[in-house]
């Protein structure tokens, strides 16, 4: 990851603005003690509310993954309930009062209540959401694969709970959708759907965090080196994914953000993450400021491991075989191009996770799409043929887990106005 104070919309013309804060006082806010703090914390409060539920209900001790289960299903039927769509009643075993109360007794932080900065941050995704799609599969997961608390969590907690490496993929892209993707005042506020979707990932974390450090032997968990799963510091990372490394992938397909825009998303995702757990939004939003420090951090823990390279390995099988004939290859080769001028240790991503490599014609046709909005004496007509293509691959991965899901427990919906900007054109069974 890098960061940088990027200018204007589409092509980079545009707002200007500020650093967003002191980036000096940032520096000595986010320093190696710092961090090796956050790696050492996980969720107490949480932790705390799933371990008295698990200790009224004795059963859950022999299933913990059923727990995982059970409450992604009370999940479904909450932010159906956000839709005011009508919902079939719980099986006996869900685990209902742990979602409600913790919905109950969350709101707003108290620096939390801009709604129209927040609106303003969540226009970046609805506007640029194709770009978005593309940014989080080839981009943001290949990073959280290559970090290895991450890899080893996500890969772990899918074997135990559910048995699909790719089925957290489409529950992510879910996520971003309600809670970015929703034109409605109050998605982030109790009882909305991004709320809903906040605390329940808190929820789900904790529930991880007790699945995981239940196992013994050689698949227990390191607490040691590794820290509690899903610490605070791995959270830390995940809103950088959503923020950062985003506006990094979309100005590489050249969408360049203004520092407004960029200051408004990460405003939005702050309070996501305060609703979330996340520390260090606690007492206050993240900042333009603040990124620099937290992405030089984070870049430096990239390592690779056998769990990123098995996880990138299926979501590259399942986003390929839903490429059409002749683009199968595309997957592969937006994640070679997207890293290929990241820098130091995040450049070597895709080797990390052993990426297969690009296709033939991938190089000159990626060499053409950067020089289209780099050099301006270009003819324009190349500008809107790369912007198609890669809005025609964020199309093709949001239909992938449209079709994959359609048919079990967890559909994965897109609301009506975000439909038709995407105009994604979804297939009768999804």
């Amino acid at each position: 990851m890098r960061a940088r104070n990027g200018t204007g919309g589409e092509d980079g013309g545009g707002d200007g603005g500020g650093a967003g804060g002191d980036t000096a006082r940032a520096r000595d806010r986010w320093t190696e003690a710092e961090f090796r703090r956050l790696r050492a914390a996980a969720d107490p409060e949480i932790d705390a509310m799933v371990a008295r539920y698990r200790r009224d209900r004795p059963e859950t001790a022999a299933d913990p993954g059923g727990l995982v289960r059970a409450l992604i299903r009370d999940l479904g039927r909450a932010k159906a309930r956000a839709r005011g769509t009508a919902v079939a009643a719980p099986a006996p075993d869900d685990p209902v009062e742990l979602l409600d109360d913790l919905a109950a007794a969350t709101g707003l932080p108290e620096w939390g209540h801009d709604a129209a900065l927040i609106e303003r941050g969540q226009r970046v995704f609805t506007e640029y959401g194709l770009y978005q799609s593309v940014a989080l599969f080839f981009s943001c997961l290949p990073l959280a694969y290559a970090a290895p608390e991450s890899a080893r969590a996500l890969a772990r907690v899918s074997d135990l709970a559910t048995g699909n490496l790719t089925r957290r993929v489409a529950e992510t892209g879910q996520m971003l959708i309600d809670v970015m993707g929703l034109e409605e005042a109050g998605a982030l506020e109790p009882g909305g759907r991004g709320h809903t979707a906040a605390i329940g990932l808190r929820l789900l974390h904790s529930c991880v965090r007790a699945l995981l450090l239940e196992r013994d032997g050689p698949d227990g968990w390191d607490t040691e080196t590794q820290g509690p799963p899903v610490n605070q510091e791995l959270l830390l990372a995940t809103l950088m994914d959503f923020s950062l490394v985003t506006w990094e992938a979309m100005e590489r397909m050249g969408v360049v953000l203004g520092d407004a825009d960029r200051a408004a998303n990460l405003y939005a995702w702050s309070v996501f993450g305060h609703l979330m757990g996340v520390d260090a939004c606690e007492d206050g939003p993240l900042t333009l400021a603040d990124i620099g420090a937290i992405s030089e951090h984070l870049g430096r823990g990239l390592a690779p491991t056998p769990e990123g390279r098995r996880l990138m390995a299926a979501l590259l099988a399942e986003m390929e075989e839903f490429m059409p004939m002749g683009w199968r290859k595309l997957p592969r080769s937006l994640i070679h191009w997207l890293f290929a001028e990241a820098g130091p240790g995040v450049g070597e991503v895709p080797k990390m996770l052993g990426v297969p490599p690009p296709a033939w014609w991938a190089r000159p046709m990626f060499a053409t799409a950067l020089a289209a909005h780099r050099v301006s004496w270009l003819p324009d007509p190349l500008r809107p043929v790369v912007r198609g293509l890669i809005r025609r691959a964020g199309r093709l991965v949001i239909l992938t887990y449209a079709d994959r899901y359609s048919g079990g427990g967890a559909p994965f919906q897109i609301p009506d106005e975000l439909a038709r900007r995407w105009r994604p054109r979804v297939r009768a069974a999804a």
